[in-house]
């Protein structure tokens, strides 16, 4: 399956200027049409007024003699043919007129002018239209008479009609009037709009270049009061990064540097017992005890410093979230099995029990939900609870893992109980930290075993808490330890109930595996 392109990296600049410019460019032409269309309106209202003039200047004319149902209404036109000849000159346009008498017939005029398709209005009430002589569009003014009263008659009709040049001319002169000067003032605001654009946007760059020339040591906070109030959140949020990268790599620094004082004293403990060992060599000592002892130690020293260092890339591991997969399900009592399993030969080197209590069905299921995270982690936080068990337990003790599943199906519980010194109350923060070991032991640690459990636990959501495996009046009564309970609950993914007859969440009290060490 082919990878989708890389998205473009957009421009702000250029795309606030598009969203400036755009909608400029798009309203340009709707403001050139609204233009045409006013100034033929404007246009037109002279001249419509000059035909009106004309019309009723022509009906006050007309003469009418009204008649009766035996004899026709007589209608004459006084106008003189002087009169004519002046009313039809005009160097632009061509001006028509018609009168028609009571019953339509034609008196005077031009007979091409159409006859309004309407009926005959209210007397002496001007109208308009537009219309067409021998092809050509005019402009029509047209009223109708006062009725003569005789039945079959109309109301007599008059009608100017002049031709559109003019108006045309006009209209044109001011659209170039109005138009002509938006040509330049357009591109002069397309410029304006560029360089407040670039003013506004000037602090950011300021600000870019501010970060630029800072030295890569320089974590410091940025001043939000140089900025814009729009930009001020921004600046806030780069702050609380700068903050947490100072704090992180505070943190670093002092992990690496007592992480080298750990490593120094079995690295030093090498170097002298390897010098030990060759001087007895170059004096040509062959006391093999004294060399036995030099191995001893050098292989001890080994180990701890292996031990460290596996430690320490346990650590590096659980801190680094960009490994972290998409979360798998985790099988916490296969995984607690294996690593009781794993950890039987140094338990019975120590002489202590070591032993699992739990579900042993392999399902890595409760009844209500699934445990989802990464496996790897689980494991190193399992196995870092049972060699931390088996450390301070002292020999003859019991060391127990246990799986317990919640009835009410919110969780899933890891437990880790051991039979040694316990951790008292006021130190169970602390051991949670790196390289912090609880006082009074001589137990031989890294001091970061919990806090990789404890690291491993909070990027699963899980909760981690120590308490005594036992009241401490009583264990002493006994003679032995409090003991440590370690508890993990894990949150579970929530899967569709299972109903309460068909669940079993009671866990199997699975004995001692046999071969295991014996308390």
């Amino acid at each position: 399956m082919n990878a989708p392109p890389p998205r473009e990296q957009r421009s702000l600049f250029g795309e606030i200027l598009d969203w400036m410019l755009a909608p400029l460019l798009l309203l340009w032409p709707m403001s050139v049409a609204l233009t045409w269309l006013v100034a033929q309106s404007i246009a037109s209202r002279p001249f419509d007024r000059d035909l009106a003039e004309m019309a009723r200047t022509i009906a006050r004319q007309v003469v009418v003699v009204p008649g009766s149902a035996e004899r026709p209404s007589a209608i004459r036109l006084r106008l003189p043919e002087v009169a004519t000849e002046v009313l039809r000159t005009d160097d632009a346009d061509k001006v028509y007129f018609q009168v028609l008498g009571a019953r339509g017939e034609f008196i005077a005029g031009d007979r091409a002018l159409p006859v309004p398709d309407e009926s005959a209005a209210a007397a002496q009430t001007l109208k308009y239209r537009d219309d067409a002589v021998h092809a050509d569009a005019v402009r029509v003014a047209y009223l109708w008479l006062p009725s003569t009263g005789v039945p079959g008659e109309a109301a007599p009709l008059v009608q100017v009609a002049e031709t559109l040049d003019k108006r045309a001319r006009l209209a044109t002169e001011i659209i170039k009037g109005v138009i002509v000067p938006q040509f330049v003032v357009l591109p002069l605001a397309v410029l304006l709009v560029w360089f407040a654009l670039a003013r506004g946007i000037k602090p950011l760059n300021e600000l870019q270049q501010r970060i630029r020339l800072r030295e890569s040591h320089d974590l410091s906070p940025l001043a939000e009061r140089d900025v814009p109030e729009e930009v001020a959140p921004l600046v806030g949020a780069i702050n609380d990064l700068l903050a947490r990268l100072d704090q992180s790599m505070a943190s670093q620094k002092q992990f690496l540097a007592d992480a080298a004082h750990q490593l120094k004293t079995p690295l030093a403990g090498l170097k002298m017992q390897a010098e030990l060992a060759q001087r007895e060599i170059d004096a040509g000592q062959q006391d093999a005890k004294a060399l036995r002892q030099s191995l001893e130690y050098i292989a001890h020293s080994t180990e701890r410093a292996a031990h460290m260092v596996n430690q320490l890339l346990s650590m590096a591991r659980a801190e680094a979230k960009a490994q972290a997969r998409p979360p798998e399900a985790v099988d916490l009592a296969a995984l607690a099995i294996e690593t009781v399993r794993d950890f039987v030969p140094k338990a019975m080197d120590k002489r202590i029990d070591l032993g699992y209590e739990g579900p042993d069905d392999g399902t890595g299921e409760s009844p209500h939900g699934t445990l989802l995270g990464q496996p790897t982690l689980v494991r190193e936080l399992v196995r870092n609870l049972v060699d931390n068990a088996l450390q301070y337990t002292p020999a003859g003790g019991a060391v127990t893992a246990r799986v317990v599943h919640d009835p009410f199906g919110q969780v899933v519980v890891l437990q880790v109980e051991d039979t040694g010194p316990g951790i008292p109350e006021a130190e169970r923060a602390l051991v949670l930290q790196p390289f912090y070991r609880a006082l009074g032991t001589n137990v031989d640690g890294s001091g970061l075993g919990l806090a990789i459990v404890h690291e491993i636990a909070q990027q699963h959501g899980a909760e981690l808490s120590i308490t005594d495996a036992r009241p401490r009046g009583s264990a002493a009564a006994q003679g032995m330890g409090p003991g440590a309970l370690f508890t993990v609950r894990f949150p579970l993914s929530q899967v569709e109930v299972v109903e309460p007859a068909q669940a079993d969440t009671s866990p199997s009290p699975a004995p001692r595996a046999p071969g295991w060490a014996p308390g």
